[in-house]
C-alpha cells in the first residue's frame, strides 16, 4: 500500500463524495462498477476454467468499465488525487470498484449526490 495511506479505504471514502457528484458521472458509475467487477469475475472463472472467452470478454468488461469512470470523472469539478504510481493505481482502483463505490450506493450517499445535483 502507498505509505502516504496507511488506511486506503478510509482515506479514498474521506473524499469520495466530493469526486462524485455530477450527474452524468453517478449514473456512468452505476453502470460501469458492475461491468468491472463482472468483468473481473470473468477473468478469474476463465483463469480457473481455462477458458480463453471468459478471459477475453472479462477483460473487455474491466476496460470499459474503467473507461467510462474515467470519462466520468472528467466532468467532476473536482478531480480526485492523481495516481502516485502503478501500485497506488492498481490499490485505488480495486478499492474503489469493490469496496468504496458500493459502499457510496449501500450508503445511500450515491442517493444523496443525485439529489443534491439542482442544487451546486
Amino acid at each position: 500500500m502507498n505509505k502516504r495511506l496507511p488506511n486506503l479505504p478510509a482515506w479514498q471514502w474521506r473524499g469520495y463524495p466530493n469526486n462524485h457528484r455530477n450527474p452524468t458521472n453517478l449514473v456512468l458509475h452505476l453502470i460501469a462498477v458492475p461491468l468491472f467487477i463482472i468483468g473481473a469475475l470473468l477473468v478469474l472463472t476463465g483463469l480457473f476454467d481455462f477458458d480463453l472467452g471468459a478471459i477475453a470478454v472479462g477483460i473487455i468488461g474491466l476496460i470499459a468499465g474503467l473507461g467510462l469512470q474515467r470519462q466520468g470523472h472528467r466532468l467532476e469539478a473536482e478531480q480526485p488525487e492523481p495516481f502516485a504510481d502503478r501500485k497506488d493505481a492498481m490499490q485505488r482502483l480495486l478499492v474503489e470498484q469493490f469496496v468504496t463505490f458500493p459502499r457510496f450506493v449501500l450508503s445511500g450517499a450515491w442517493w444523496r449526490a443525485w439529489r443534491e445535483r439542482h442544487r451546486h
